[in-house]
């Protein structure tokens, strides 16, 4: 409680002194919008809140003048002037993170798997025989991040795990339109599958894994494995605060921390109406469900409705949504949303139960936490082991940060433990 009061004295102050500077026409470096603020009673349930209430404050929404504005403010202005994407500038911020330098237990090399770029992590302690193998996708809604941005991540799992790490780069959009994202990774993990042994790992024992929008990937990979025969099976998935289904954006979790950083409820539908060069000017009606027709309502029903939700998740805040009425056109124009490449969880269950053994991460204080849920379900239902580990004082994108010194956050750490232990009993 007391860290709420911190922040509300921070508020009654910030607020005013914004108002002046901007009744004097003063440029103000220090200016907080509200909406940032909105957020705080929220922000204080999560693992360390000072540190994530500035992370994200910094990032989206502190600023006047232009150079002081947030990347993703910065962005917006620049996109509307028909200078540059918006996205172009978030990476351009996010890049800037220069990645941690100590690799002296890792040997590590930048390859192309049939032209898909990658780096590998090969653990410098000696094996007895063939290791695992660990293939990370990573996320960024197909537009930002690349493997320096996971560099922390992946050494971490390379090194507690005593794994081979491929992250793979795949190429981004808008450059590279969707769903060319998801056809580099399909290509880079048929490459590693074909050739693991040339990297030291045992080719039945690969695991697929992927966090945020790369959760979406991997998933989607392990679905498209199933039909190959050619291939050995993946030995396991692993979807951390995954996005997984495009049909629903009024699932409890998205009620209750659509002002949660650092993925906003508006922002992850902007971002994926960008990933898929939709017009924006879809959002409103996709938000509120009017791009799906009423067959497909009941066809997917059974896998996303609220009711296969537990009921825990569903006390804080969550009221059932009024059923939305039905764009013809918004449908042919939403029709990408629906494809499993995109919206994991709407696979057939003929596919769902083949799927590898499988662990899921989900963040209480996160959006697509039930995206992650109801996909545990559909997998538990259809026969499938699954490890499933729960922040309950999580958000998403806390496993980005790790390692980052000040700015990492515990609960991201106890996270990437259990990933470790779970890839360790493989």
């Amino acid at each position: 409680m007391a860290t709420f009061q911190v922040f509300e004295d921070c508020y009654h102050i910030v607020v005013p002194l914004n108002l002046l500077f901007s009744k004097l026409n003063i440029p103000s470096s220090f200016s907080i919008c509200s909406q940032g603020l909105r957020s705080v009673p929220l922000i204080i349930f999560v693992s360390h809140p000072w540190i994530l209430s500035s992370f994200s404050i910094s990032f989206l929404y502190i600023g006047t003048n232009f150079w002081s504005l947030s990347p993703y403010k910065q962005g917006r202005i620049l996109e509307k002037l028909g200078i540059c994407k918006e996205v172009y500038l978030i990476r351009t911020f996010l890049y800037g993170i220069p990645p941690w330098k100590d690799n002296a237990n890792l040997f590590i090399e930048d390859l192309k798997f049939a032209k898909v770029s990658v780096r590998v992590y090969h653990p410098k302690v000696p094996s007895a025989g063939r290791r695992r193998g660990v293939l990370y996708l990573h996320g960024g809604v197909g537009q930002i991040g690349s493997i320096g941005m996971y560099e922390r991540v992946c050494r971490f799992i390379a090194r507690r795990s005593n794994s081979v790490v491929v992250c793979v780069g795949y190429r981004l959009a808008p450059e590279h339109p969707y769903p060319t994202q998801f056809l580099d990774c399909l290509t880079a993990t048929v490459h590693f599958m074909t050739t693991a042994e040339d990297y030291g790992v045992d080719p039945t024992r690969i695991i697929i894994c992927g966090d945020s929008s790369g959760g979406t990937l991997a998933a989607a990979v392990c679905q498209t494995l199933v039909s190959r025969t050619d291939l050995p099976k993946a030995r396991a998935q692993i979807l951390l605060y995954p996005f997984l289904q495009a049909v629903d954006f009024n699932l409890p979790s998205y009620q209750q921390n659509g002002s949660v950083p650092l993925l906003l409820k508006k922002r992850t539908i902007t971002l994926g109406m960008q990933y898929l060069n939709q017009d924006l000017s879809l959002m409103k009606g996709i938000l509120e469900g009017s791009h799906v027709p009423e067959d497909l309502k009941l066809k997917f029903s059974k896998w996303l409705s609220p009711d296969n939700i537990p009921m825990e998740f569903k006390i804080r805040g969550y009221k059932p949504s009024a059923s939305a009425t039905y764009s013809e056109e918004l449908y042919t124009l939403a029709k990408p949303v629906f494809e499993t490449t995109f919206s994991p969880l709407l696979a057939e269950d003929a596919i769902v139960r083949q799927l590898p053994e499988t662990f899921i991460l989900t963040c209480e204080y996160d959006v697509v936490r039930d995206d992650g849920l109801l996909y545990k379900k559909r997998l538990e239902d259809n026969g499938i082991p699954v490890t499933w580990y729960h922040l309950e004082d999580g958000f998403h994108g806390a496993l980005f940060l790790i390692d980052y010194g000040y700015i990492s956050f515990p609960c991201g750490k106890r996270a990437m433990k259990n990933v470790v232990n779970f890839i360790k009993d493989l």
